[in-house]
């Protein structure tokens, strides 16, 4: 599932070639909780003015019905489980941002189904941004509630963070996926990040000390950041070391595996022991 990384891939690819482009139509082949034409209706001659996100949260701000200033609903975009952003060009260029492109042709859009494009608007300049899910859980939303969400993993300040991660006796892997607590940490986020830090995932996070919280805030910054600077957290060091009969990529310990916080983790049997 996209997680932070990929959603900040996907958010900067809308900020980069989306923003300011009249809609001229909507094709939203998945439009629950609304009903069919709605969002077409809400959007059809607005812009698309600012690009945000909040953990693995999206959205983006529109324009008057004008095109023009603010004040227009909020598009809200969920990538699914597998979801990128497509944005073609003006001038037929194409940009993507989210899930990795896949394909021995550099794109599993040359055998693309019409359903896999969950969501499509189309610009008054012959573009398009377009939300391609091939598992077909992407699915959009107008003004979308942010009330559940945590501060944002990747720029939390480390008070905060040792205030909302160092409480609690729930597992220390269980306390970071709760989008409650940190918004934005998916599994293999998690993984890398405790694997980075050494810490057992098991451990209950209520008995980390301030030294050891401070050192898991620069070790989930390290991580978030080297993700999206190489193109999704499938490239994160431990990553790859996920697999029966694998070691760890710094020691060369044996990686275990088990359940913690109903997630599938691993983690290195020398070095993230508690």
């Amino acid at each position: 599932m996209p997680e932070l990384p990929e959603v900040e891939l996907a958010r900067s690819t809308i900020a980069e070639a989306a923003l300011d482009r009249v809609v001229a139509d909507v094709d939203d082949w998945v439009c629950r909780p609304h009903v069919p034409g709605e969002v077409r209706d809400a959007l059809v001659g607005r812009r698309l003015t600012a690009a945000h996100r909040r953990g693995k949260t999206m959205w983006c701000d529109t324009s008057g019905d004008d095109g023009r200033g603010e004040g227009g609903p909020r598009l809200g975009l969920h990538l699914g489980m597998s979801g990128r952003i497509i944005v073609r060009t003006g001038d037929g260029g194409t940009v993507h941002g989210g899930d990795p492109v896949r394909g021995v042709d550099g794109t599993d859009e040359a055998v693309a189904k019409p359903e896999w494009y969950r969501f499509t608007l189309v610009f008054e300049d012959g573009g398009s941004m377009r939300l391609f899910d091939k598992r077909r859980l992407g699915r959009v939303r107008l003004d979308p509630s942010l009330d559940d969400l945590g501060p944002d993993a990747g720029e939390i300040g480390v008070r905060e963070f040792r205030e909302r991660v160092g409480r609690g006796t729930a597992p220390l892997k269980a306390r970071l996926l709760d989008q409650s607590a940190l918004a934005g940490v998916g599994n293999l986020l998690a993984d890398e990040t405790l694997w980075q830090a050494r810490q057992d995932p098991h451990r209950p996070a209520g008995d980390l000390s301030d030294d050891e919280l401070t050192a898991l805030h620069r070790a989930l910054r390290a991580a978030t950041r080297a993700a999206i600077r190489h193109g999704g957290v499938h490239t994160g060091e431990v990553i790859g070391a996920r697999k029966k009969s694998q070691h760890c990529p710094r020691c060369g310990a044996d990686m275990a595996t088990g359940q913690v916080g109903g997630r599938t983790t691993w983690w290195c049997t020398a070095e993230q022991q508690g």
